[in-house]
């Protein structure tokens, strides 16, 4: 699977936006979707310029506004992320309840549940970093609500392999699933799975009624449970190039956007902590996917280690950087991101309270 990974490449992808056939279809497989998240979650789209695109090619708000709820969905995590920080890596609603062990399922990690589309959908996880959002769902489930694990150690499994991997939208989607960001456990059968996979599987142990299902122990098949930890392989850093009277841009895993103050001349440098992907850790291919998106960003330079570390090879010249949840200890100038409403405030409920909320506010930058 090719993901393009050239800056106008991706820009190009705007204008294959569906946001109709997005909304009439998008919880199907085959349904229409945009497969921009992965440049969303890396910074070099952000979701305002995703909005001001469909708003230039006059898209009314009636027609846009499932597509739009869902960008708000990412929205709303970031935000949640942003108010609780590390909080969101503890059960924030609920206890999560039935839990027999903090590991992974390792018939979810080799796809091998049994259950045709879930263990497709998981082969294409680790092959190519992309995994349709329905099927996301699905192996949450088998993980938390059949499998009996505590969500953190699977929703790593799967942080680990997406190329659009954000943990405040990760964490707090498998905390919905597992019934500790909501008030009960999503759970699926197979006429169900069937019915958004366009497969036809029969006789699992999913092919159940809900009744049966909400009650189920754990399968067989889900019983052996791995508990290793994963690692990240960060590249070597070379020695930079700094030039002490310019001031100094701070990319990393979270901002690769190439207009990101462009008009500067600044030294540019991408961070990559170790101590950050220790804490969550990355596969090779969302590291390698990260450095051929940094090379639209013009003169950048790589540096692995610690901000301080890098902080000290700098001069004390001015340091630019974006706001976000995993720099909170960076020092210097920051930018906020680009949201789609700015003043949206921070959440204080569910979803859909946020989203009343500023719903006006959407609808007025479609007038």
């Amino acid at each position: 699977m090719h993901i393009p990974t050239k800056y106008q490449d991706i820009v190009d992808q705007l204008d294959r936006i569906d946001p109709v056939r997005y909304g009439r279809s998008r919880n199907f497989i085959d349904g229409s979707i945009t497969e921009l998240s992965p440049y969303i979650s890396r910074g070099v789209l952000d979701t305002r310029m995703i909005v001001e695109h469909l708003v230039s090619k006059k898209y009314s708000y009636s027609s846009c506004e499932k597509f739009l709820q869902q960008l708000f969905w990412r929205e709303y995590f970031q935000r949640v992320w942003q108010d609780l920080n590390e909080g969101i890596n503890s059960d924030i609603k609920n206890q999560q309840t039935h839990v027999h062990h903090h590991g992974t399922p390792v018939a979810v990690i080799k796809g091998e549940t049994y259950i045709d589309a879930i263990d497709h959908g998981i082969r294409r996880l680790t092959a190519s970093g992309m995994m349709h959002n329905h099927l996301r769902m699905y192996s949450a489930f088998i993980a938390c609500n059949l499998g009996k694990s505590h969500w953190m150690h699977p929703a790593k499994w799967m942080y680990y392999h997406l190329l659009d991997g954000d943990w405040g939208s990760n964490a707090l989607s498998w905390q919905w699933i597992a019934g500790t960001f909501s008030n009960k456990k999503y759970i699926a059968n197979q006429e169900n799975i069937n019915h958004y996979t366009a497969s036809k599987q029969k006789g699992t142990y999913l092919d159940i009624s809900y009744d049966v299902l909400q009650d189920l122990s754990t399968p067989a098949e889900l019983i052996e449970v791995d508990t290793s930890e994963l690692q990240t392989n960060l590249p070597s850093s070379n020695s930079l190039q700094i030039d002490p009277a310019l001031p100094t841009m701070i990319y990393n895993y979270y901002n690769l956007s190439p207009t990101w103050r462009a008009d500067t001349k600044a030294n540019r440098i991408v961070l990559l902590e170790p101590k950050v992907f220790h804490q969550y850790p990355v596969s090779d291919g969302c590291i390698s996917f990260v450095l051929e998106l940094s090379k639209n960003i013009e003169g950048i330079q790589v540096f692995t280690g610690s901000f301080a570390d890098l902080k000290s090879q700098l001069n004390n010249q001015p340091v630019y950087y974006k706001e976000h949840p995993l720099n909170t200890h960076y020092e210097g100038i920051e930018d906020q991101r680009s949201w789609m409403i700015p003043d949206a405030g921070l959440p204080k409920g569910s979803f859909f309270s946020f989203w009343k909320k500023n719903e006006r506010k959407l609808k007025d930058l479609f007038r």
